[in-house]
């Protein structure tokens, strides 16, 4: 039996980002609920550095406000795309990748996504 299969959507943007005085990461899964999207979370970063190769850390010395935050939705594949113009509304200017993952259950049998 072949696993049933979804589409990832990651967004990674910077933690101190905003859209109408919230954080950017906040809206973009406010938007994906209000989409009715499977799910969708959001992940602050420990460290790390983009483009700019500026390091971003949460040790003390380095008190920044912009580390990355990734969110993660998952979904079909026509789901998920018809999400991605709400990213460029909202002017996403961080990574977004898309891949194609398998869905599992430990313990239980595959389900489709709808």
């Amino acid at each position: 039996m072949t696993e049933p299969t979804a589409c990832r959507l990651m967004v990674i943007v910077e933690e101190d980002t905003v859209f109408n005085h919230k954080p950017l990461y906040q809206e973009i899964v406010r938007r994906a609920h209000d989409s009715g999207l499977a799910g969708a979370s959001a992940f602050r970063g420990i460290e790390g550095f983009g483009s700019s190769r500026d390091m971003h850390t949460t040790r003390i010395l380095s008190l920044t406000a912009q580390l990355p935050v990734m969110i993660l939705i998952i979904d079909s594949e026509q789901k998920v795309r018809d999400f991605l113009p709400q990213l460029d509304e909202l002017d996403v200017r961080g990574v977004v990748a898309l891949d194609e993952v398998e869905i599992v259950w430990p313990g239980h049998a595959p389900k489709a996504v709808q």
